[in-house]
Protein backbone atom coordinates (compact mmCIF):
# COMPACT_ATOMS: atom_id res chain seq x y z
CA UNK A 1 0.00 0.00 0.00
CA UNK A 2 1.21 3.36 -0.18
CA UNK A 3 3.02 5.49 2.34
CA UNK A 4 2.34 9.00 0.14
CA UNK A 5 0.31 9.10 -2.68
CA UNK A 6 1.38 12.14 -4.57
CA UNK A 7 -1.40 13.59 -6.22
CA UNK A 8 -4.90 11.67 -6.44
CA UNK A 9 -7.43 14.06 -7.27
CA UNK A 10 -9.73 13.66 -10.04
CA UNK A 11 -7.60 15.87 -12.04
CA UNK A 12 -5.72 18.54 -9.76
CA UNK A 13 -3.85 18.28 -6.31
CA UNK A 14 -0.26 18.66 -5.65
CA UNK A 15 2.72 16.59 -3.32
CA UNK A 16 1.37 17.08 0.03
CA UNK A 17 -2.37 17.52 -1.07
CA UNK A 18 -3.68 14.58 -2.94
CA UNK A 19 -2.49 11.31 -4.11
CA UNK A 20 -4.39 9.58 -6.78
CA UNK A 21 -6.47 10.39 -9.79
CA UNK A 22 -6.31 13.29 -12.37
CA UNK A 23 -5.52 16.69 -10.90
CA UNK A 24 -3.17 19.71 -10.62
CA UNK A 25 -2.33 23.01 -11.31
CA UNK A 26 -2.87 25.37 -14.34
CA UNK A 27 -0.20 26.33 -16.79
CA UNK A 28 -0.97 27.52 -20.26
CA UNK A 29 -1.12 24.82 -23.39
CA UNK A 30 -0.31 24.95 -27.06
CA UNK A 31 -2.75 26.75 -28.37
CA UNK A 32 -3.51 29.05 -25.24
CA UNK A 33 -5.21 25.95 -23.16
CA UNK A 34 -4.48 26.09 -19.72
CA UNK A 35 -3.85 22.18 -18.22
CA UNK A 36 -4.20 21.28 -14.49
CA UNK A 37 -1.68 18.78 -13.61
CA UNK A 38 -0.03 18.06 -9.99
CA UNK A 39 2.83 19.93 -8.87
CA UNK A 40 4.24 20.50 -5.56
CA UNK A 41 3.16 23.23 -3.43
CA UNK A 42 3.89 21.95 -0.01
CA UNK A 43 6.68 23.01 3.00
CA UNK A 44 8.66 19.99 1.43
CA UNK A 45 10.67 20.65 -1.31
CA UNK A 46 10.67 17.49 -4.32
CA UNK A 47 14.09 16.64 -3.27
CA UNK A 48 13.03 15.71 -0.26
CA UNK A 49 9.96 13.78 -1.60
CA UNK A 50 12.46 11.69 -3.43
CA UNK A 51 14.15 11.21 -0.35
CA UNK A 52 10.82 9.69 0.82
CA UNK A 53 10.52 7.41 -1.75
CA UNK A 54 13.98 5.80 -1.69
CA UNK A 55 12.45 4.63 1.49
CA UNK A 56 9.51 3.06 0.14
CA UNK A 57 8.84 -0.24 -1.74
CA UNK A 58 8.48 1.60 -5.14
CA UNK A 59 11.08 1.42 -8.20
CA UNK A 60 14.10 4.07 -7.63
CA UNK A 61 16.28 5.26 -10.34
CA UNK A 62 19.49 4.29 -9.01
CA UNK A 63 18.44 0.75 -9.40
CA UNK A 64 18.45 1.34 -13.20
CA UNK A 65 18.63 -2.28 -15.31
CA UNK A 66 18.53 -4.26 -12.14
CA UNK A 67 15.06 -2.69 -11.60
CA UNK A 68 13.90 -3.07 -14.81
CA UNK A 69 13.70 -7.22 -14.72
CA UNK A 70 11.36 -6.84 -11.71
CA UNK A 71 7.86 -7.55 -12.47
CA UNK A 72 5.21 -7.82 -9.61
CA UNK A 73 5.34 -6.99 -5.70
CA UNK A 74 8.66 -5.36 -4.17
CA UNK A 75 7.47 -6.40 -0.62
CA UNK A 76 5.80 -9.59 0.28
CA UNK A 77 3.10 -8.87 2.53
CA UNK A 78 3.43 -9.28 6.41
CA UNK A 79 1.26 -10.97 9.15
CA UNK A 80 -1.58 -8.56 10.01
CA UNK A 81 -0.32 -9.57 13.50
CA UNK A 82 2.80 -7.28 12.60
CA UNK A 83 1.07 -4.52 11.53
CA UNK A 84 1.35 -1.11 13.73
CA UNK A 85 -2.25 -1.79 15.75
CA UNK A 86 -2.35 1.74 16.94
CA UNK A 87 -2.14 5.25 14.70
CA UNK A 88 0.72 6.87 13.98
CA UNK A 89 1.63 9.78 16.88
CA UNK A 90 0.90 13.28 15.57
CA UNK A 91 2.04 16.27 16.91
CA UNK A 92 0.27 16.82 20.41
CA UNK A 93 -1.96 19.84 19.40
CA UNK A 94 -3.64 16.86 16.98
CA UNK A 95 -5.98 14.02 16.48
CA UNK A 96 -7.18 12.07 14.47
CA UNK A 97 -10.64 11.56 13.11
CA UNK A 98 -12.89 9.36 11.33
CA UNK A 99 -14.49 11.63 8.24
CA UNK A 100 -18.25 10.10 8.30
CA UNK A 101 -19.01 10.95 4.38
CA UNK A 102 -22.74 10.53 5.03
CA UNK A 103 -22.70 13.05 7.71
CA UNK A 104 -23.75 16.44 6.49
CA UNK A 105 -22.38 18.16 9.50
CA UNK A 106 -18.69 16.37 8.43
CA UNK A 107 -19.30 16.68 4.71
CA UNK A 108 -19.39 20.53 5.06
CA UNK A 109 -16.51 20.91 6.76
CA UNK A 110 -14.29 18.76 4.32
CA UNK A 111 -15.72 20.71 1.56
CA UNK A 112 -14.86 23.86 2.86
CA UNK A 113 -11.19 21.75 3.76
CA UNK A 114 -10.83 21.06 0.46
CA UNK A 115 -12.54 24.40 -1.52
CA UNK A 116 -10.29 26.77 0.36
CA UNK A 117 -6.82 24.86 0.79
CA UNK A 118 -6.72 22.11 -1.99
CA UNK A 119 -5.42 22.99 -5.68
CA UNK A 120 -4.93 26.53 -7.23
CA UNK A 121 -2.95 27.38 -10.43
CA UNK A 122 0.34 28.76 -10.46
CA UNK A 123 -1.67 32.44 -10.90
CA UNK A 124 -4.32 31.80 -8.36
CA UNK A 125 -7.16 32.27 -10.84
CA UNK A 126 -8.89 28.94 -10.60
CA UNK A 127 -9.36 25.94 -7.59
CA UNK A 128 -10.87 22.70 -7.87
CA UNK A 129 -14.53 22.76 -6.45
CA UNK A 130 -15.41 19.51 -5.96
CA UNK A 131 -19.43 19.09 -4.64
CA UNK A 132 -20.54 17.25 -1.68
CA UNK A 133 -22.26 14.96 -4.25
CA UNK A 134 -19.50 14.21 -6.30
CA UNK A 135 -16.88 13.55 -3.11
CA UNK A 136 -19.96 10.92 -1.50
CA UNK A 137 -19.76 9.09 -4.77
CA UNK A 138 -15.74 9.19 -5.33
CA UNK A 139 -15.39 7.55 -1.97
CA UNK A 140 -18.31 5.21 -1.23
CA UNK A 141 -17.57 2.19 -3.95
CA UNK A 142 -18.99 -1.28 -3.26
CA UNK A 143 -16.64 -2.40 -0.46
CA UNK A 144 -15.18 0.93 0.78
CA UNK A 145 -13.88 1.11 4.16
CA UNK A 146 -15.43 3.83 6.13
CA UNK A 147 -12.20 4.09 8.73
CA UNK A 148 -10.06 4.91 5.42
CA UNK A 149 -11.63 8.44 5.55
CA UNK A 150 -9.30 10.21 7.66
CA UNK A 151 -9.33 13.60 9.57
CA UNK A 152 -7.09 15.62 11.87
CA UNK A 153 -8.32 17.83 13.87
CA UNK A 154 -6.87 20.70 15.91
CA UNK A 155 -7.53 19.16 19.92
CA UNK A 156 -8.40 22.86 21.05
CA UNK A 157 -10.70 23.91 18.41
CA UNK A 158 -11.79 20.62 16.59
CA UNK A 159 -11.85 22.04 13.66
CA UNK A 160 -10.85 19.60 10.56
CA UNK A 161 -7.56 20.89 9.74
CA UNK A 162 -6.38 18.09 7.01
CA UNK A 163 -7.87 15.21 5.08
CA UNK A 164 -6.81 12.11 2.89
CA UNK A 165 -8.75 8.85 1.85
CA UNK A 166 -8.24 5.41 0.05
CA UNK A 167 -11.15 3.20 -1.80
CA UNK A 168 -10.11 -0.25 -3.10
CA UNK A 169 -10.27 -1.59 -6.09
CA UNK A 170 -9.26 -4.55 -8.17
CA UNK A 171 -7.10 -3.68 -10.93
CA UNK A 172 -5.50 -5.77 -13.53
CA UNK A 173 -2.18 -5.46 -14.42
CA UNK A 174 -0.50 -7.51 -17.30
CA UNK A 175 -3.52 -9.92 -16.98
CA UNK A 176 -3.03 -10.22 -13.08
CA UNK A 177 -5.82 -9.40 -10.76
CA UNK A 178 -4.25 -7.14 -8.26
CA UNK A 179 -6.70 -5.53 -5.37
CA UNK A 180 -5.32 -2.38 -4.23
CA UNK A 181 -5.88 1.01 -2.47
CA UNK A 182 -6.66 4.20 -4.49
CA UNK A 183 -5.22 6.99 -2.30
CA UNK A 184 -6.85 10.80 -2.74
CA UNK A 185 -8.06 14.33 -1.49
CA UNK A 186 -4.76 14.56 0.75
CA UNK A 187 -5.43 17.95 1.72
CA UNK A 188 -3.59 20.19 4.50
CA UNK A 189 -4.61 24.16 5.89
CA UNK A 190 -2.32 26.37 4.17
CA UNK A 191 -1.44 27.54 7.42
CA UNK A 192 -0.54 23.85 8.62
CA UNK A 193 1.98 23.20 6.05
CA UNK A 194 5.19 23.96 7.69
CA UNK A 195 4.17 21.04 10.07
CA UNK A 196 4.97 18.11 8.41
CA UNK A 197 1.48 16.61 8.89
CA UNK A 198 1.34 14.94 4.91
CA UNK A 199 4.38 12.25 6.01
CA UNK A 200 2.16 10.65 8.76
CA UNK A 201 -1.12 11.13 7.17
CA UNK A 202 0.21 8.90 4.55
CA UNK A 203 1.86 6.33 7.06
CA UNK A 204 -1.46 6.18 8.75
CA UNK A 205 -3.44 5.53 5.47
CA UNK A 206 -0.98 2.94 4.31
CA UNK A 207 -1.15 1.67 7.97
CA UNK A 208 -5.39 1.48 7.83
CA UNK A 209 -4.95 -0.25 4.37
CA UNK A 210 -2.54 -2.92 5.33
CA UNK A 211 -5.02 -3.84 7.86
CA UNK A 212 -7.49 -4.80 5.68
CA UNK A 213 -4.38 -6.93 3.62
CA UNK A 214 -4.03 -5.22 0.45
CA UNK A 215 -0.28 -4.31 0.03
CA UNK A 216 -0.61 -2.30 -3.57
CA UNK A 217 -1.82 0.91 -4.85
CA UNK A 218 -1.84 3.36 -7.35
CA UNK A 219 -1.77 6.90 -7.83
CA UNK A 220 -0.98 9.67 -10.12
CA UNK A 221 1.15 13.07 -9.91
CA UNK A 222 1.97 16.39 -12.10
CA UNK A 223 5.76 15.46 -10.71
CA UNK A 224 8.40 12.93 -11.63
CA UNK A 225 8.81 10.44 -8.91
CA UNK A 226 10.26 7.34 -8.38
CA UNK A 227 9.20 6.14 -11.17
CA UNK A 228 6.14 6.27 -13.33
CA UNK A 229 4.77 3.79 -14.96
CA UNK A 230 3.02 6.09 -17.53
CA UNK A 231 3.11 9.71 -18.63
CA UNK A 232 0.30 10.84 -20.45
CA UNK A 233 -1.16 14.12 -21.38
CA UNK A 234 -4.73 16.21 -21.29
CA UNK A 235 -6.38 17.88 -23.93
CA UNK A 236 -9.30 20.07 -23.71
CA UNK A 237 -12.19 20.89 -26.12
CA UNK A 238 -13.52 24.14 -25.95
CA UNK A 239 -17.37 24.41 -25.55
CA UNK A 240 -17.39 27.52 -24.57
CA UNK A 241 -14.57 29.17 -25.95
CA UNK A 242 -15.96 33.56 -25.23
CA UNK A 243 -16.02 32.38 -21.31
CA UNK A 244 -12.97 30.19 -21.37
CA UNK A 245 -10.89 33.46 -23.09
CA UNK A 246 -12.81 36.05 -20.61
CA UNK A 247 -11.61 34.28 -17.59
CA UNK A 248 -7.94 33.34 -18.55
CA UNK A 249 -8.49 29.85 -19.20
CA UNK A 250 -7.78 30.09 -22.65
CA UNK A 251 -6.39 33.11 -25.20
CA UNK A 252 -7.92 34.03 -28.34
CA UNK A 253 -5.16 32.64 -31.62
CA UNK A 254 -3.02 34.66 -33.38
CA UNK A 255 -5.38 36.16 -36.21
CA UNK A 256 -8.55 34.85 -35.02
CA UNK A 257 -11.46 37.10 -33.95
CA UNK A 258 -13.95 36.01 -31.25
CA UNK A 259 -16.78 35.40 -33.63
CA UNK A 260 -14.28 33.13 -35.94
CA UNK A 261 -13.11 30.99 -32.96
CA UNK A 262 -17.17 30.67 -31.54
CA UNK A 263 -17.83 29.46 -34.75
CA UNK A 264 -15.06 26.85 -34.73
CA UNK A 265 -16.21 24.95 -32.11
CA UNK A 266 -19.86 25.09 -32.70
CA UNK A 267 -21.37 21.75 -32.33
CA UNK A 268 -25.16 20.61 -33.38
CA UNK A 269 -28.13 21.18 -31.33
CA UNK A 270 -29.17 17.49 -31.25
CA UNK A 271 -26.70 13.81 -31.46
CA UNK A 272 -26.41 12.27 -34.57
CA UNK A 273 -26.15 8.77 -34.02
CA UNK A 274 -29.71 6.72 -33.85
CA UNK A 275 -30.29 5.01 -30.47
CA UNK A 276 -27.96 7.57 -28.42
CA UNK A 277 -29.62 7.85 -25.07
CA UNK A 278 -29.10 8.09 -21.27
CA UNK A 279 -28.00 5.02 -19.47
CA UNK A 280 -30.93 3.34 -17.46
CA UNK A 281 -30.64 0.60 -14.93
CA UNK A 282 -31.42 -2.35 -16.87
CA UNK A 283 -28.40 -1.10 -18.83
CA UNK A 284 -26.22 -2.69 -16.52
CA UNK A 285 -25.35 -6.02 -17.69
CA UNK A 286 -25.12 -5.29 -21.77
CA UNK A 287 -22.44 -2.17 -20.36
CA UNK A 288 -20.40 -4.40 -18.03
CA UNK A 289 -20.03 -6.64 -20.98
CA UNK A 290 -18.85 -4.20 -22.67
CA UNK A 291 -16.44 -2.83 -20.87
CA UNK A 292 -14.93 -5.37 -19.47
CA UNK A 293 -14.27 -6.67 -23.09
CA UNK A 294 -12.84 -3.68 -24.37
CA UNK A 295 -10.08 -2.93 -20.91
CA UNK A 296 -9.35 -6.70 -21.74
CA UNK A 297 -7.09 -5.57 -24.07
CA UNK A 298 -4.75 -2.75 -21.86
CA UNK A 299 -1.73 -3.50 -19.71
CA UNK A 300 -3.49 -1.83 -16.56
CA UNK A 301 -7.61 -1.23 -16.08
CA UNK A 302 -9.87 -1.95 -13.49
CA UNK A 303 -12.15 -5.29 -13.19
CA UNK A 304 -15.44 -3.73 -13.38
CA UNK A 305 -18.34 -6.06 -12.18
CA UNK A 306 -21.91 -5.37 -12.50
CA UNK A 307 -22.30 -4.10 -8.78
CA UNK A 308 -18.92 -1.45 -9.67
CA UNK A 309 -20.56 -0.45 -13.10
CA UNK A 310 -23.88 0.24 -11.61
CA UNK A 311 -22.42 2.46 -9.03
CA UNK A 312 -20.02 4.43 -10.76
CA UNK A 313 -21.60 4.72 -13.95
CA UNK A 314 -25.24 5.17 -13.35
CA UNK A 315 -26.12 9.09 -14.59
CA UNK A 316 -25.97 11.26 -11.22
CA UNK A 317 -26.70 15.12 -11.74
CA UNK A 318 -23.76 17.20 -11.67
CA UNK A 319 -21.30 13.75 -10.73
CA UNK A 320 -21.63 11.09 -13.86
CA UNK A 321 -23.16 11.55 -17.13
CA UNK A 322 -23.78 7.94 -18.76
CA UNK A 323 -24.83 7.07 -22.87
CA UNK A 324 -25.36 4.13 -24.16
CA UNK A 325 -26.31 3.77 -27.93
CA UNK A 326 -29.58 0.63 -28.28
CA UNK A 327 -29.89 -0.12 -31.85
CA UNK A 328 -33.12 1.16 -32.60
CA UNK A 329 -34.40 -2.50 -34.65
CA UNK A 330 -32.22 -5.00 -32.18
CA UNK A 331 -32.40 -3.20 -29.17
CA UNK A 332 -29.04 -4.71 -28.23
CA UNK A 333 -26.25 -1.89 -26.34
CA UNK A 334 -23.98 -1.68 -29.02
CA UNK A 335 -21.88 1.21 -27.29
CA UNK A 336 -21.31 3.28 -24.20
CA UNK A 337 -19.78 6.90 -23.13
CA UNK A 338 -19.53 8.45 -20.04
CA UNK A 339 -17.83 11.69 -18.48
CA UNK A 340 -17.93 13.00 -14.89
CA UNK A 341 -17.97 16.91 -13.63
CA UNK A 342 -15.46 18.47 -12.07
CA UNK A 343 -15.87 22.02 -11.86
CA UNK A 344 -13.43 24.84 -10.90
CA UNK A 345 -13.71 28.14 -8.75
CA UNK A 346 -12.87 31.40 -10.89
CA UNK A 347 -11.46 33.51 -8.30
CA UNK A 348 -11.12 36.88 -9.32
CA UNK A 349 -13.71 37.30 -11.91
CA UNK A 350 -15.91 40.22 -12.37
CA UNK A 351 -18.11 38.38 -14.07
CA UNK A 352 -17.93 34.54 -13.60
CA UNK A 353 -17.64 32.49 -10.75
CA UNK A 354 -17.49 29.06 -11.70
CA UNK A 355 -15.66 27.42 -14.77
CA UNK A 356 -17.63 23.61 -15.30
CA UNK A 357 -15.72 21.05 -16.78
CA UNK A 358 -16.37 17.48 -17.98
CA UNK A 359 -13.83 14.51 -17.56
CA UNK A 360 -14.15 11.65 -19.97
CA UNK A 361 -14.23 8.93 -18.50
CA UNK A 362 -14.80 5.47 -19.51
CA UNK A 363 -16.23 5.03 -23.36
CA UNK A 364 -16.36 1.72 -25.80
CA UNK A 365 -17.03 2.17 -29.43
CA UNK A 366 -17.99 -1.32 -31.32
CA UNK A 367 -20.39 -0.36 -33.68
CA UNK A 368 -20.22 3.51 -34.28
CA UNK A 369 -17.13 4.82 -35.22
CA UNK A 370 -15.53 6.57 -32.01
CA UNK A 371 -14.94 9.62 -33.11
CA UNK A 372 -18.65 9.95 -33.91
CA UNK A 373 -19.87 8.67 -30.05
CA UNK A 374 -16.90 10.94 -29.00
CA UNK A 375 -18.32 14.13 -31.17
CA UNK A 376 -22.15 12.89 -29.85
CA UNK A 377 -21.08 12.98 -25.92
CA UNK A 378 -19.59 16.20 -26.27
CA UNK A 379 -23.10 17.48 -28.05
CA UNK A 380 -24.32 16.22 -24.79
CA UNK A 381 -22.12 18.31 -22.88
CA UNK A 382 -22.20 21.38 -24.38
CA UNK A 383 -26.29 21.19 -24.61
CA UNK A 384 -25.86 20.83 -20.52
CA UNK A 385 -23.70 24.16 -20.23
CA UNK A 386 -20.55 22.83 -19.88
CA UNK A 387 -17.18 25.04 -20.62
CA UNK A 388 -14.72 22.70 -21.37
CA UNK A 389 -14.17 18.87 -22.20
CA UNK A 390 -11.24 17.51 -20.92
CA UNK A 391 -9.73 13.95 -22.05
CA UNK A 392 -6.05 12.37 -21.40
CA UNK A 393 -4.78 10.96 -24.46
CA UNK A 394 -5.04 7.26 -23.02
CA UNK A 395 -6.35 4.40 -24.29
CA UNK A 396 -8.08 5.29 -27.85
CA UNK A 397 -8.59 8.75 -26.79
CA UNK A 398 -5.34 9.74 -29.43
CA UNK A 399 -7.20 8.57 -32.43
CA UNK A 400 -10.39 11.48 -32.08
CA UNK A 401 -8.44 14.63 -30.18
CA UNK A 402 -7.38 16.45 -33.12
CA UNK A 403 -10.06 15.40 -35.24
CA UNK A 404 -12.80 16.75 -32.66
CA UNK A 405 -10.47 19.85 -32.44
CA UNK A 406 -9.24 19.07 -28.61
CA UNK A 407 -5.93 21.52 -27.55
CA UNK A 408 -3.23 19.59 -26.31
CA UNK A 409 -2.15 21.10 -22.43
CA UNK A 410 1.38 21.51 -21.68
CA UNK A 411 0.74 19.62 -18.73
CA UNK A 412 1.11 15.71 -18.10
CA UNK A 413 0.07 13.42 -15.54
CA UNK A 414 2.50 10.78 -14.58
CA UNK A 415 0.49 7.38 -12.95
CA UNK A 416 2.48 5.46 -10.04
CA UNK A 417 1.94 1.91 -8.55
CA UNK A 418 3.31 1.43 -5.18
CA UNK A 419 4.64 -1.73 -4.38
CA UNK A 420 4.42 -3.36 -7.71
CA UNK A 421 7.01 -2.96 -10.37
CA UNK A 422 6.78 -3.43 -14.09
CA UNK A 423 9.26 -4.64 -16.28
CA UNK A 424 9.09 -1.56 -18.61
CA UNK A 425 6.92 1.35 -18.89
CA UNK A 426 3.70 1.37 -20.32
CA UNK A 427 2.55 3.68 -23.18
CA UNK A 428 -0.63 5.81 -22.72
CA UNK A 429 -2.52 3.54 -25.27
CA UNK A 430 -1.81 0.86 -23.02
CA UNK A 431 -3.34 2.51 -20.14
CA UNK A 432 -7.00 1.56 -19.05
CA UNK A 433 -7.39 3.24 -15.83
CA UNK A 434 -9.30 6.52 -14.92
CA UNK A 435 -8.50 7.76 -11.74
CA UNK A 436 -10.98 10.47 -10.16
Amino acid sequence: MVEFNPGIGRTEGNVEESISGEGGLMSMGQGGTKTLTRRPRTALTLDKWHMFWETQPVRHYKDGENQEQMEGAIDVPQPISDIKQEPYNLPSNYEWCVCDVTNDRIMKEVYALLSNNYVEDDDNMFRFDYSVQFLRWALQPPGYFPDWHIGVRAKASKKLVAFITGIPARVHVRGKLVFMAEINFLCIHKKLRAKRLAPVMIKEVTRRVHLENIWQATYTAGVVLPVPIATCQYWHRSLNPKKLIDVGFSRLAPRMTMSRTVKLYHLPKETLTPGFRAMEKQDVPAVTQLLQGYLSQFVIAPDFSEAVVEYLLLPIKNVVNSYVIENPESHIITDFCSFYTLPSTIIDSMNHTQLKAAYLYYNVATVTPLVQLMNDILIMAKLSNYDVFNALDIMHNESFLKNLKFGPGDGHLHYYLYNYSLSAPVKPLELGLVLL
